[in-house]
C-alpha cells in the first residue's frame, strides 16, 4: 500500500514554533534561537560530531524557556494561538488523506503538534514529534538567574559565520570563540543544573530519528520504501528524503533550503500546496515512474481541472526533477520562495 509522511513546519505549517517561544518568552530570543540554530547547523554539517543529529536546537533552548517561565499549557495555548498553515494545506491534507495513508513527521514539540492536530482534525496516532513534559523539570532560583544570564550573554554572540567553510579547522576565529563558548555552556554549565537533564532525556525527532520514523510508519501498513513519499524542506529531513530516494521511494524537497533539495529528487517550489496533492494522486496511480513522468513534462502533462486552479495562484508553481544542470538555480528560487511564503526570518534557518 502507498502512502506519504510530510514534516509539518514548511509543507504544512508557516511557522518554525521554537523560533516563536523563543521570542515569545525570551527577551531578544529571536537572535538568541538564530545563534543556537547556527551552532546546530555546525555540528551536524561541518564539524560532523559523533552522535550528534540536526534538530538539537529543540532540546539546547529548553532550559532557557524553562527559566523564563515556559509550562506545558503555556506552550500549547500559545501555539494554538499563532498556528500558520501554509495556503491550502488544510484541504490538501484532507484530499490526500482521501488517496492513500498519511502520517506527520515532525521535529517540532509535542504541545505544537497536538494543537495542530486539534485544528485539522488530524489523528494522533499517526503523527510523530519531539515529546516533552517541560512540567517534569524542577528550577531553583539560583539557575533561573544563571539561565537568564547566561541567555544574555548568547545574544550579545555574534552569528557565527560558516558559509562556504566544509572542515571544522577552516572556521575563523570569531566563529571559533562563539563555537567554544557554546561548547562550554552546553557541555559542561547547564549539565549540573536540576534541569539540566533535559539536555540528556529529550530526544528531538530529527536526521536519523526521522528517517527511523519513516521505516515505523511503513512497518504500521506493511509498505516499502519503494510505495513511500516523503516531503520536507530542511537540514532535519536530510536522512529520510535520502533514504527514501535511494530506495526507490519519492523524496520531495517543499520549498526547502539546500540542505533539503540536495537530499530530494524533486524539487516542488510553490505558494501553494495543491502540488502535493497532484503528486500524491500520480503516486496513488501510477507510482513512481508516474511521477516522474508526470514531472518531466510538468506542466503539461496535468489534467484541465488542475491547471485551472494553478493559475489562479500568484505564480505558476515549479516542479522539476533535481540535477546537476538545475541545483543552484533551484536553491535560490527555491530558498526565495521558503523566505515569502514563511518570512525571511523563518526561511533563514536551517
Amino acid at each position: 500500500m502507498r502512502l506519504i509522511d510530510l514534516d509539518c513546519e514548511g509543507p504544512i505549517t508557516k511557522n518554525d514554533n521554537a523560533l516563536e517561544l523563543s521570542e515569545h518568552f525570551i527577551p531578544q530570543g529571536g537572535h538568541f534561537f538564530a545563534v543556537i540554530s547556527r551552532y546546530d547547523d555546525f555540528l551536524a554539517e561541518v564539524a560532523k560530531r559523533e552522535g550528534y543529529r540536526a534538530g538539537n536546537t529543540l532540546k539546547l533552548i529548553l532550559p532557557f524557556l524553562k527559566a523564563y517561565g515556559a509550562t506545558n499549557q503555556k506552550m500549547k495555548d500559545y501555539s494554538a494561538d499563532n498556528l500558520l498553515l501554509v495556503p491550502g494545506a488544510d484541504q490538501t491534507l484532507e484530499e490526500i488523506r482521501s488517496l492513500m495513508p498519511c502520517f506527520i513527521i515532525s521535529t517540532s514539540y509535542e504541545q505544537y503538534i497536538n494543537a495542530l492536530c486539534d485544528r485539522l482534525d488530524f489523528p494522533k496516532d499517526s503523527v510523530y514529534c519531539t515529546r516533552l513534559d517541560l512540567d517534569e523539570y524542577g528550577i531553583s532560583q539560583e539557575d533561573t538567574e544563571r539561565l537568564r544570564k547566561l541567555a544574555q550573554e548568547i545574544i550579545k554572540m555574534p552569528m557565527p559565520e560558516f558559509s562556504g567553510i566544509k572542515e571544522e579547522k577552516d572556521i575563523g576565529r570569531e566563529a571559533r570563540n562563539v563555537i567554544d563558548r557554546l561548547d562550554e555552556i552546553f557541555g559542561q554549565v547547564i549539565p549540573p543544573m536540576e534541569c539540566g537533564k533535559i539536555l540528556e532525556e529529550v530526544n528531538p525527532i530529527g536526521g536519523h530519528q526521522k528517517a527511523k520514523a519513516v521505516m515505523d510508519s511503513l512497518s504500521k501498513i506493511g509498505s516499502e520504501l519503494s510505495e513511500v513519499i516523503y516531503v520536507g524542506d530542511s537540514i532535519t529531513d536530510v536522512q529520510a528524503l535520502e533514504l527514501v530516494r535511494e530506495n526507490g521511494g519519492i523524496a520531495i524537497s517543499f520549498n526547502g533550503n539546500r540542505y533539503a533539495l540536495k537530499s530530494a529528487q524533486i524539487a516542488c517550489i510553490s505558494e501553494h500546496t495543491f502540488p502535493l496533492f497532484i503528486l500524491a494522486r500520480a503516486f496513488r496511480g501510477e507510482g513512481r515512474e508516474g511521477v516522474l513522468r508526470l514531472v518531466r513534462n510538468w506542466p503539461h502533462s496535468l489534467d484541465r481541472s488542475s491547471v485551472q486552479k494553478l493559475i489562479t495562484l500568484s505564480y505558476l508553481p515549479c516542479v522539476e526533477i533535481i540535477g546537476e544542470h538545475n541545483i543552484v538555480q533551484l536553491i535560490e528560487e527555491s530558498e526565495r520562495m521558503r523566505k515569502e511564503v514563511r518570512g525571511k526570518e523563518v526561511g533563514g534557518l536551517g
